[in-house]
């Protein structure tokens, strides 16, 4: 039997398309902010915005006699017909907003146009019209929501822990105070100040206001015009990465925008310059006709469509291996000797190796060891250490070949098991001096969450100031290596990846930012222990990130190669 569903039954079905959690209530939210030409936004939360979300703007507001209207499905100044769609210039435009929200909270809205009108007070709840009052005159728009999914408790099933929740926000705040620096955006979560940025228009001003003055120092300006598309904004150099994406934000004419492609040309402009495993720190905004980009796509307005796909890509890798080319020197290339035009070319005859890689080719294929004498599968037999090549490999014998050891690698496996083996709390030292660290919001709100994880690893942790943490005392390995990337890439690890891999992940980092690095020298005995360790591990050929940690080339390969079989 064929029915149609009643309004409020349709209007909480369309609300679970826009909102999906509270950080989809602060977007839309911030967004109508941002369209109402707003220069100061603020966001204030209760519980991770599932108690309280309050957006306050001193934009244009909303005549007395429409604020009840704005509640209504499809109702929207933004656009007016089919073909506003085909040039959308602003963030919001669908008209489902404030009712999708209204739908599954309490809301309110206060809202007027100038000083010398008339205000009015809005108040929704279930996505019905409960009143409409007067209030004195006031230009901008404040908009609560109270008690979200109240009436839809099965949501809140769905719903994650509140450092989680809360990471959402503020990178979603953040990210929308680097796409518009010219609006000063403050963040408050249970009455304390998490972001708040100048607007002074400066988007560097507004990446340290967002992620502090280090990571900013270490960013470089990114600026191009090309085929009609303009990429600009700022880049981390090779000395910046982290352990995941959360920092590499793309926005498209200002829209904040999830686009696997776009973020894989971002990576490949980095390709040979960061670690394995790292990610690089970019905000950039992509700006070309508004005609060309298809903004709706999602009911969330999260992803867009480009008619011009290859171009926009190729734009945006132009642009970072550009601003990259400012601080890496371009290799020196072999000279090129031309020929000369109309000279005959002489006929020579092959070389004897020549010759043999021709009489190769016709052979049987070969196993991959067969062929290349390499393998990293094999265990670890007592080795003899021979020596260092390149202050990074360790040169040692066996009773079947040669072993290039990866020192970095193999003290990294050494460590994590020596981890494994500790009790739940590892050893500390103190430092003589303590260490600043400067948070991101973000990062600030998943240490708070996550104290006792640090304390488990040996770190000795306090707040000092606003998103600033004080380091007393860290991991006894640790004493030697840099503090504060382990830090931030343990921050990482526990907003992005899964709970039930934690432990594994923060222990690996700890790991490798414990152990010897590459290009760093050696002793004889050092590495007689290192090896003697390595050879004592469960796992003596992977480093806990997967890496291979030696290679090994048989005598027998050795012994061919030099004529000798």
């Amino acid at each position: 039997m064929i029915r149609i569903l009643p309004p409020e039954v349709a209007d909480k079905i369309a609300a679970g398309e826009v909102v999906e959690r509270p950080a989809s209530v602060v977007k839309e939210l911030v967004e109508n902010a941002i369209d109402a030409g707003a220069m100061r936004i603020r966001v204030d939360v209760q519980e991770a915005g599932k108690r309280l979300i309050r957006v306050t703007d001193d934009g244009s507001g909303i005549p007395a006699d429409e604020a009840a209207l704005a509640f209504h499905r499809y109702s929207t100044s933004k656009i007016a017909t089919a073909k506003d769609l085909e040039r959308i210039t602003t963030l919001g435009f669908r008209g489902e907003a404030l009712a999708s929200i209204a739908a599954v909270a309490r809301v309110s809205l206060l809202t007027g146009t100038d000083r010398d009108q008339p205000g009015v007070l809005v108040r929704v709840e279930g996505g019905r019209v409960l009143g409409v009052e007067p209030r004195a005159g006031r230009r901008g728009t404040v908009v609560t929501v109270e008690n979200l999914f109240y009436n839809t408790p099965a949501r809140w099933r769905f719903l994650k822990s509140d450092v989680t929740e809360m990471a959402h926000i503020t990178r979603l705040v953040s990210a929308y105070a680097l796409a518009h620096p010219e609006i000063s955006f403050a963040l408050h979560a249970q009455d304390k100040r998490r972001l708040h940025t100048p607007g002074s228009g400066k988007l560097h001003e507004a990446i340290i206001a967002t992620w502090g003055l280090e990571t900013a120092q270490a960013m470089h300006p990114v600026e191009l015009d090309w085929a009609g598309i303009r990429v600009h904004g700022y880049i981390g150099g090779r000395s910046l990465s982290r352990a995941d994406r959360g920092q590499l934000l793309l926005f498209v004419n200002r829209r904040w925008v999830q686009h696997a492609l776009l973020a894989r040309a971002v990576e490949n402009a980095y390709k040979g310059l960061l670690p394995s495993g790292k990610h690089p720190v970019a905000v950039l905004n992509i700006e070309l006709d508004p005609a060309v980009v298809d903004v709706n796509v999602h009911p969330a307005k999260r992803e867009v469509r480009f008619h011009r796909l290859r171009d926009v890509l190729e734009a945006v890798e132009r642009a970072v291996r550009g601003a990259l080319a400012q601080e890496v020197p371009t290799p020196i290339r072999a000279p090129v000797v031309p020929t000369v035009p109309g000279a005959p070319l002489r006929k020579r005859r092959p070389s004897r190796e020549m010759v043999r890689l021709a009489l190769e080719a016709q052979r049987p294929p070969e196993t991959m060891e067969e062929k290349t004498g390499l393998s990293i599968e094999t265990g670890l037999p007592p080795l003899r250490v021979v020596g260092q090549v390149k202050q990074t490999y360790i040169v040692a014998e066996g009773p079947d070949g040669m072993y290039l050891i990866d020192q970095h690698v193999a003290h990294e496996r050494v460590l994590y098991e020596e981890l494994q083996n500790q009790p739940s709390q590892v050893a500390s030292q103190g430092l003589l001096e303590p260490l600043t660290i400067e948070l991101s919001p973000d990062q600030a709100t998943v240490w708070e969450e996550n104290r006792d994880v640090f304390a488990s690893l040996g770190f000795v942790l306090e707040p000092f100031g606003e998103n600033t943490i004080l380091v007393r005392a860290v991991p006894a390995m640790l004493a030697d290596g840099d503090v504060a990337a382990c830090v931030l890439e343990i921050l990482g690890e526990l907003e992005e990846g899964p709970a039930d891999t934690r432990e594994h992940r923060t222990r690996a980092s700890l790991a490798c930012h414990s152990a010897v690095k590459a290009g760093q020298t050696l002793s004889m005995q050092e590495m007689r222990e290192l090896v003697r360790q390595l050879e004592q591990t469960a796992e003596p050929r992977r480093c806990p990130h997967g890496r291979p940690i030696f290679v090994h080339l048989s005598w027998a390969w050795l012994e061919k190669q030099l004529g000798r079989g």
